[in-house]
């Protein structure tokens, strides 16, 4: 049970992690835990739209793929340049001792791999989740947001997430709320 609450913790350390690649967009902010949990949701559509697809696995992919993070910190593009994080080590280290380790390292590297239908999903949620951040940001006017998300959309590989990314750039950000707003 120590194992279980400690993995809870760590789980919990996400939400004080800063997502370290909005300091390149000079505004913005999200945590990883933020960040996972909209990647999760993210998730959870594209696994309905793709019913052949295992939905569990596709959500418990993306609710789980930055916990390693916990431990090697969030990498941005420039820093990965320069440092070198060893990822299957935290996996490794995270699952040691868990009843489930096996099934989480498993899922991990499914992820990671990006082979099949459910890992492309919910990578494809991971972009997608950064592009309905880099959306809001552009409508309230962060002019650098747009250049960002030219690389988030070539980075999408199911038709699924093109679609979402599509109805995500396609709409208002504040549209959701403003057809019910009541003065």
């Amino acid at each position: 049970m120590e194992k279980l609450a400690g993995l809870i913790f760590e789980a919990r350390l996400l939400k004080n992690l800063p997502r370290s690649g909005y300091s390149f967009l000079g505004n913005g902010n999200e945590n990883v835990a933020e960040h996972s949990f909209i990647v999760s949701v993210v998730s959870y559509i594209l696994a309905k739209m793709c019913p052949s697809a295992d939905e569990k696995k596709i959500v418990f992919m993306s609710l789980f793929h930055d916990l390693p993070e916990s431990r090697t910190g969030d990498i941005n593009y420039v820093q990965k340049k320069y440092v070198e994080k060893d990822e299957n080590m935290a996996i490794e280290d995270i699952a040691s001792g868990l009843f489930f380790g096996e099934e989480f390292k498993s899922l991990l590297q499914e992820f990671n791999e990006k082979k099949t239908v459910e890992s492309k999903l919910a990578n494809d949620a991971d972009q997608i989740a950064f592009l309905v951040d880099l959306k809001v940001l552009r409508d309230k006017g962060a002019k650098t947001a747009s250049k960002w998300i030219e690389a988030v959309l070539g980075r999408l590989k199911t038709d699924e997430g093109k679609k979402i990314a599509e109805a995500v750039l396609n709409s208002d950000s504040d549209s959701w709320w403003l057809e019910n707003y009541v003065d």
